[in-house]
Formats: structure tokens, C-alpha cells, sequence
């Protein structure tokens, strides 16, 4: 998308009033400093990013882990969109956190999918959603900054992307959390079909086969 078209993404990002933006096209080290600022634990989720094949036991796994957390001292971190895991957010609001968001300029191309329900907004100036760098074991700087900015990494379910991260995070000796579950198989299906690919075998994530493995799957 070109430059003037971010632009205007930006004006009616901002116009719509519901989100405060950080900064536009924040380093890793620039989103650290305003985590650090706001003297808070900073608590990120991370999952998918698009439908959970079981939503309502994902919203009750968060609320139960953020039951434990009190609103006054923690901060309630997520990717800033509205699918998939950001569909926490307007739950975390509700039991009173303050919530913030770290994305990459890559939203920008569709500002209607970022949830009005995120208080503080990072974009992170990125060429790509996260995960590895290619042909790189280093992090591209949007997850970067999801893991540099993270006082605890909890994840319900995820893809390739938080894999990545929660390997990095528990590198880096921060406390991580795994809790399986399943992204929608409606959307899974269709996604193989279109990229020309066989009908997936699992729903569970890539996430799942490194971190799931420690847990046992059951309903919660």
C-alpha cells in the first residue's frame, strides 16, 4: 500500500478517537521505554490471530488468568487487533486493566481490524506481522518488541509467530505460559484450500507442538 494511503489510514485512525497511538513507526527499544515508563507489570497475550474454534472457553481461560492479576498494578498487552486473541481485550477493559497493544505497520493497510478496546497502541516499523527474520534465528522488530516489552508471556494456543516468540521469551528466562487450543477449523480448511495446500491434520498450532507437549489437552 503506498505511502498516502497510510496516511489517511492514520487520520482516520486517530479521528475515530478510541485508541491513544504511541508512535507510528516505534523501534523495539522506543516501545520498551514506554512499557518501562508506565511502571506497571506488563502481562502479553498471545494466540491466534484469527477465530478460535472454541472462543467462549478462550474469553474463560483469560478472565480466570487475569482474576489473578490485579488492574491496578498490570498492564494487559495483546497485537492490537481485534481477531483471534484480541478478542480479549474488551474483557480485560471490563475487569478494569488498562490495556496496550504492540502491532507492525503492516495494520496500517486495514485500521478496521484494530479493536477500539486498546488503550495504548505501538506500531512497530516492520516489513512483516513477526516471527523470525528470514533466514534468520532473530525475531523481526514487532515480535521483538512483544518480547522485550513482556513482564509474563501467556499464550492460548498460536501459529508460527508465537512459537517464536515464547522461545525467545523463555530464552530470555521470562515466565511463560502455554494453554492449548484450537484455531477455528472452518478457517483453517479454507486457508489450506486457497494456498493450495492438503487439509491440515491439527488444529492445535504450531505454538502447540513445542509448548503443548508440557500440558495435557482437556476441556477446561
Amino acid at each position: 500500500m503506498n505511502i498516502l494511503r497510510r496516511l489517511i489510514n492514520r487520520i482516520e485512525l486517530k479521528s475515530r478517537g478510541k485508541n491513544h497511538i504511541v508512535g507510528w513507526d516505534m523501534t523495539p527499544e522506543q516501545a520498551h521505554a514506554f512499557f518501562v515508563f508506565q511502571m506497571k507489570t506488563v502481562l502479553t497475550l498471545f494466540g491466534f490471530s484469527s477465530e478460535y474454534e472454541d472462543e467462549a472457553a478462550m474469553l474463560q481461560k483469560v478472565r480466570d488468568l487475569l482474576s489473578g492479576h490485579s488492574p491496578e498494578t498490570t498492564l494487559v498487552n495483546i497485537g492490537a487487533t481485534a481477531g483471534g486473541i484480541g478478542g480479549a481485550y474488551p474483557l480485560a477493559k471490563s475487569m478494569g486493566f488498562t490495556t496496550t497493544g504492540i502491532v507492525s505497520t503492516l495494520a496500517l493497510d486495514n485500521v478496521d481490524q484494530i479493536s477500539e478496546a486498546v488503550d495504548h497502541i505501538c506500531f512497530i516499523a516492520d516489513k512483516q506481522w513477526g516471527g523470525k527474520l528470514p533466514n534468520s534465528k532473530y525475531l523481526s522488530p514487532t515480535s521483538k518488541a512483544m518480547v522485550v516489552c513482556s513482564d509474563i508471556l501467556i499464550a492460548i494456543g498460536g501459529g508460527e509467530v508465537t512459537r517464536d516468540e515464547l522461545l525467545v521469551g523463555k530464552e530470555q528466562g521470562k515466565p511463560v505460559q502455554f494453554y492449548p487450543a484450537e484455531v477455528k477449523h472452518e478457517l483453517a480448511i479454507r486457508s489450506a484450500e486457497k494456498a493450495g495446500l492438503p487439509k491440515p491434520e491439527s488444529f492445535w498450532g504450531e505454538a502447540h507442538e513445542i509448548f503443548g507437549k508440557q500440558v495435557r489437552i482437556r476441556a477446561w
